[in-house]
């Protein structure tokens, strides 16, 4: 794969920087008017560009600034449907932002080898000809299938890369919800089941043992990109970083630069109903976090509430679950585990936990009165969360 030049330099701190955190860390951040600009401007003189603030100086590597500052430089991007976004310590690793650059621009391979809506795509002609016969795909691509099956059998199928056709039944690539009928239903998931996903890891070749068959690496890929931008950022003697793709998903790596020497990066858990709120925090240290819910993304028929998340399993929406909130060690494992404890509920997911002690999962249930909820924790992030005062209702 080729990386494509860029030639975004939105290195941006000050209210920009602290405005954009503000929505997925709970770490307070010092007001706009106390910030210093730096000596000079990250190009040599040129003027950086900024398309969401006002445009401030990003300090150079042979100028850092005083660890208690706390200031951070963003670098971000839109790809895959949502942004991605990279927050760095200011000044203190050498060519940060030109690395966290690079770094964006990898995410483009990674869309253009995993997305099914492009035509071109890996995963797109996979799906075109893998149930006649194997097909060899790039390594780092078959490792991802590989997990993502693992996950599969650990899980009793609660998630499935294999469950697109239940999506496209239900309405939710449309984005128009739809209640299919029951032959409808047993005709998808026909061709659902990561039990017939054939894996020879000698060439590292994918066979689909079922007709019109097909994979869907959306409750994935984000994760996989996250990670290996995040491995080539630390190969880069970057090591202390937040990168978020979309916000749902996010990968922290090291810690931010606070004057009170705490260690790791503060993120805030979103509300399972109102947008924009937030329920508490959990502090990451080389961790990274996954977040499902279903309740704003739903439709109404026959008087019936249904929401995105199906269970692969039954093909029906899971259901008494409005969010989960999961942290483990990669993006990855955060990302589909996000949606395979949601399917669970929480009795299984506690079993689950019990064999994975480094995965922890915050349940957001439903409550007993309407548009109320309940937390239920499993594994360790009961450790991890502090909830926010006025919000637990």
């Amino acid at each position: 794969m080729s990386a494509r030049k860029s030639n975004r330099r939105d290195f941006l701190r000050g209210k920009s920087a602290v405005d954009a955190l503000h929505d997925i860390t709970a770490q307070p951040l010092p007001p706009p008017s106390s910030l210093k600009p730096a000596a000079r401007p990250a190009d040599e003189g040129a003027k950086p560009e900024s398309a969401d603030g006002p445009t401030a100086a990003v300090p150079t590597a042979s100028e850092p600034e005083e660890p208690q500052s706390s200031y951070l430089i963003e670098v971000s991007r839109e790809a895959m449907a949502c942004t991605f976004a990279i927050f760095l310590n200011a000044g203190q690793h050498r060519l940060a932002a030109e690395g966290a650059v690079a770094g964006l621009d990898m995410i483009d391979e990674y869309e253009q080898q995993l997305s099914i809506y492009r035509t071109d795509s890996e995963a797109t002609k996979l799906n075109a000809a893998a149930d006649y016969a194997p097909i060899a795909i790039e390594e780092g691509f078959f490792h991802l299938l590989l997990q993502a099956k693992e996950i599969y059998a650990e899980t009793d199928g609660a998630f499935d890369v294999t469950a697109g056709p239940l999506a496209k039944i239900w309405g939710f690539y449309q984005r128009k919800g739809r209640v299919p009928s029951e032959e409808e239903l047993a005709e998808a998931l026909a061709k659902v089941g990561s039990q017939y996903l054939t894996l020879n890891a000698d060439d590292h070749s994918v066979f689909f043992e079922k007709p019109e068959m097909e994979i869907n690496l959306g409750g994935i890929g984000k994760g996989y990109a996250l990670d290996r931008v995040a491995d080539f950022l630390i190969d880069k003697g970057i090591t202390n970083f937040l990168f978020h793709g979309g916000t749902s998903s996010v990968l922290a790596r090291g810690s931010r630069l606070r004057g009170d020497g705490a260690v790791g990066w503060r993120i805030g858990v979103p509300h399972p109903y109102l947008p924009g709120k937030r329920i508490g925090e959990v502090v990451l240290n080389d961790e990274a976090l996954g977040t499902s819910g279903a309740a704003h993304q739903t439709f109404v028929e026959g008087g019936r509430r249904y929401g995105h998340v199906l269970d692969p399993r039954t093909g029906r929406p899971a259901e008494g679950v409005l969010s989960t909130t999961i942290v483990a060690p990669t993006a990855t494992m955060s990302d589909a585990l996000s949606t395979a404890c949601f399917v669970m509920g929480p009795d299984r997911t506690a079993e689950y936990c019990e064999k994975h002690p480094e995965i922890g999962v915050l349940f957001a249930m439903e409550g007993s009165r309407r548009n109320t909820f309940e937390l239920r924790f499993c594994g360790n992030i009961a450790e991890k969360f502090v909830p926010d005062a006025g919000e637990m209702k």
